[in-house]
């Protein structure tokens, strides 16, 4: 949920009226989240996948990975800015869930270029050598520190990494926080602020997104 969505629903209506339309096959999933899923509000949703499809289309990736995966969302949205030989691929653990991306990716033109793996991310990270232009990782705030670290080798100049939830919710403000998910928030947003390896900007859509690029 974002911060407009509960404070102001009026400015959200606002802001979701005034970007661009959303493609109708996203419409449908992102209704059919709603409807079969425990946790639709996990879905990347409409603003914020309209950025992922920007950034992405900016930069045209050729490999793209993403943690998280969970209904397919942003993982088309950022296949939208996929060169003609480029793919994405897109982690998750969640097998009972996976028919649904899965028969979305099915319908897709991009479906040729997207590599959906059932698999821990840490694991993934460390077996991998592969070089990514542009990374999205929304899943396992608890891993967020340790994801950024094994991530740092996988980059070239000019890589992207986008992490979401890093206001998770305004529990960022917290000085000692109980759980370890705004604690591992709280250390990921300082070492990024302190890396000299990457510049960023925290954008405040809807639960905040961390915004880095390698230098």
């Amino acid at each position: 949920m974002s911060f407009f969505e509960e404070k102001c629903p009026e400015m959200d209506r606002y802001l979701e009226s005034h970007a661009s339309a959303e493609p109708e096959m996203l419409k449908r999933l992102r209704k059919e989240t709603f409807q079969k899923t425990t946790q639709p509000h996990m879905i990347s949703g409409y603003q914020q996948g309209r950025l992922l499809t920007i950034f992405s289309k900016m930069l045209r990736p050729q490999r793209i990975l993403e943690i998280g995966t969970f209904t397919g969302y942003a993982t088309l949205c950022l296949a939208e800015g996929l060169t003609e030989s480029g793919k994405i691929t897109t982690l998750d653990i969640n097998e009972d869930l996976a028919y649904l991306p899965r028969k979305y990716f099915s319908e897709s033109k991009f479906n040729a270029q997207i590599d959906f793996q059932i698999v821990n991310a840490l694991d993934f990270l460390q077996d991998t050598t592969d070089v990514f232009d542009l990374v999205f990782i929304d899943a396992d705030k608890e891993n967020y520190t340790e994801y950024f670290t094994l991530l740092k080798p996988l980059l070239q100049s000019g890589s992207v990494i986008i992490f979401d939830n890093v206001l998770w919710y305004g529990k960022v403000l917290e000085e000692n926080p109980d759980k370890k998910s705004t604690q591992k928030i709280q250390e990921l947003n300082d070492m990024i602020a302190k890396d000299s390896d990457f510049e960023n900007l925290i954008l405040p859509l809807r639960d905040g997104v961390n915004l880095l690029r390698k230098i």
